[in-house]
């Protein structure tokens, strides 16, 4: 059974989503390299973290020893920005350990809902065209895919799968 995501104002779950911190950077920057993200580096997150987007930083946060979890510590992030109407999401990770537990998920619905919450018409994002099972996340949430892009990334060289999302319907 997969734990259950609670807000920040409750302790008692074994995850909590709230803002992401500077305090937060170390392990942020720790999953971003375990998870083989483009790299941002610690000064990126934190001058994100100075800018108009930074409520769009999010972390997921072990409130408990249950189930195997590290007491307070970050099991995974996600960064999105919104510009002219549209919700771009930078980053998601989860700790290896963590995976398969519905914090990717989590995570997501509540930079959906918080793009919803900013009248974002549209979210979009760019994963590795190699990655099924985040593949596979998006399209649950409501993702399609709308693009490629050729040796998007490195370390290792890999297309990128372009993924869209309406999040209002057509007025």
């Amino acid at each position: 059974m997969q734990p259950s995501v609670a807000n920040t104002e409750s302790s008692l779950d074994p995850i909590s989503i709230s803002n992401m911190t500077e305090h937060d950077l170390l392990e942020v920057v720790e999953i971003e390299e375990q998870s083989r993200l483009s790299r941002w580096g610690w000064a990126a997150y934190y001058a994100e973290l100075q800018g108009i987007n930074r409520s769009l930083m999010l972390v997921a946060r072990t409130n408990s020893k249950a189930e195997g979890l590290q007491r307070n510590r970050v099991a995974g992030y996600i960064v999105a920005r919104f510009s002219a109407g549209e919700l771009h999401i930078n980053n998601v990770a989860v700790r290896s350990e963590y995976r398969g537990r519905g914090i990717g998920k989590a995570l997501l619905a509540r930079i959906l809902a918080q793009g919803k919450k900013l009248n974002a018409a549209a979210a979009f994002l760019e994963l590795r065209a190699g990655n099924s099972i985040a593949q596979s996340l998006y399209e649950k949430a409501g993702f399609v895919p709308v693009g490629k892009r050729r040796n998007y990334y490195s370390d290792p060289v890999e297309d990128a799968v372009t993924m869209a999302a309406q999040l209002k319907g057509s007025a």
